[in-house]
């Protein structure tokens, strides 16, 4: 499965921010999604992740009421919506999959197929 996360951009705080993530070469159906953050100088941590088919949704607590994520298998496609954003989400955005056979997961080694990383920068 490749993955193509896009969407990133200079915000300033407050504003919004809808990340996608365009992915082919798979039956996306059968990956649940997750989208991951990395900082300067941070290690990557868990965002959001959604089940095959949108049923379950799991979010950290850092963004838990200002993020959804949501998926179109039809367009095979997966979006991260970001309201309310603040500084502290500035980080690079990435896509990943992670093949339905085992349960959902919110630790990054669960997944077998990661995107490129899309830039996201808050302004304060």
């Amino acid at each position: 499965v490749q993955l193509q996360a896009s969407g990133g951009g200079l915000v300033q705080a407050g504003d919004s921010l809808r990340l996608s993530c365009a992915a082919s070469g798979g039956t996306f159906s059968r990956y649940h999604m997750g989208w991951f953050r990395q900082a300067p100088g941070k290690e990557r941590e868990f965002v959001a992740a959604i089940s095959v088919r949108g049923g379950s949704t799991y979010y950290a607590d850092s963004v838990k009421g200002r993020f959804t994520i949501s998926r179109d298998n039809a367009k095979n496609t997966v979006y991260l919506q970001m309201n309310s954003l603040k500084p502290e989400d500035t980080a690079v955005y990435y896509c990943a999959a992670d093949y339905y056979g085992s349960a959902i997961t919110t630790s990054s080694y669960g997944y077998d197929y990661w995107g490129q990383g899309t830039q996201v920068t808050v302004s304060s």
